[in-house]
């Protein structure tokens, strides 16, 4: 079953804007480590930030939450699997809240995508519930 839904449109020239006025301070409160180093390491840097930015505000928004809740931007990362897809994961207030919308029975699982065109980044978050398995005793 679908749990939620949510999407984001980030402007890349935008999140330029904002990496050339605030730097480390801007990348630290928003970015994991693991985020900073991906998109240090890509020839589009601000393109790859705006991507992850735009998964994380898509990802608050299929918890049902946005950004208000208590849900702090490093609560949401994205790392890729070798393949290059992406996956979100949820610690802190945004895991409590994932556990919390999941039903008894149910394993949550997190499904993202992420694409650009410049100046536009776009991602889509879905959250499925899906039954968990039983042990065989």
């Amino acid at each position: 079953m679908i749990l939620g839904i949510g999407t984001d449109l980030a402007n890349i020239e935008r999140i330029q804007g904002t990496l050339d006025r605030f730097g480390d301070r801007f990348k630290n409160r928003v970015f994991t480590e693991i985020e900073q180093g991906k998109a240090d390491r890509r020839k589009d840097v601000a393109g790859t930030y705006a991507k992850r930015w735009a998964a994380k505000e898509a990802c608050s928004k299929a918890l049902g939450t946005g950004l208000a809740m208590g849900i702090s931007w490093k609560d949401m990362s994205v790392t890729n699997l070798r393949t290059g897809q992406p996956v979100m994961h949820v610690t802190g207030w945004a895991k409590d809240r994932l556990d919390a919308m999941t039903p008894d029975g149910h394993t949550a699982t997190i499904h993202v995508t992420l694409t650009d065109d410049h100046p536009w980044a776009q991602a889509f978050v879905v959250i499925e519930a899906l039954p968990t398995p039983v042990a065989n005793p």
